[in-house]
């Protein structure tokens, strides 16, 4: 196999490869903005139930919610990243499987929770986009794995 000459691909690079390290890539973003989320919403969360009256049964629900999102989206990083690198569909498609899952909790905490501050609505809107951008490219990677 001859080396390729300046500016040329290398023949062992095909175009399919470039989208698992876009979706690499994202992985580690998104990791470290999860990891930026879970802090602030619960930073936010204790905020307001100090300042604000907030029931202690929706405080429970709301930081069990949050932790359960924190533990789901450390195995879907994990499961992503791991099927990402060795090119497997199975650990790929669990990942997307608990992204549709992360997103619905990421959903609550923009939507449904019971206090919801400008803060919130921006963060949530971040990680929803993101999750969003890595579900597209998941099922593309899932794609290429296969064909």
């Amino acid at each position: 196999m001859a080396a390729p000459r300046r500016g040329e691909r290398p023949a062992s690079l095909t175009a399919g490869q470039l989208s698992p390290l876009a979706l690499q890539v994202l992985f580690c973003l998104s990791g470290t903005c999860c990891a930026l989320h879970f802090l602030a919403t619960l930073l936010l969360l204790v905020y307001k139930s100090q300042v604000f009256t907030y029931p202690h049964s929706c405080l429970v629900l709301d930081l069990t919610l949050l932790f359960l999102m924190g533990i789901l989206e450390a195995i879907r990083l994990y499961f992503g990243t791991m099927g990402n690198l060795m090119e497997a569909e199975v650990p790929l498609a669990a990942s997307l499987v608990l992204t549709v899952g992360v997103a619905l909790l990421s959903a609550y905490f923009l939507l449904w929770q019971t206090l919801v501050l400008r803060a919130d609505s921006a963060l949530g809107a971040l990680l929803l986009a993101l999750h969003g951008l890595e579900a597209v490219l998941q099922v593309v990677a899932i794609a290429a794995f296969i064909s």
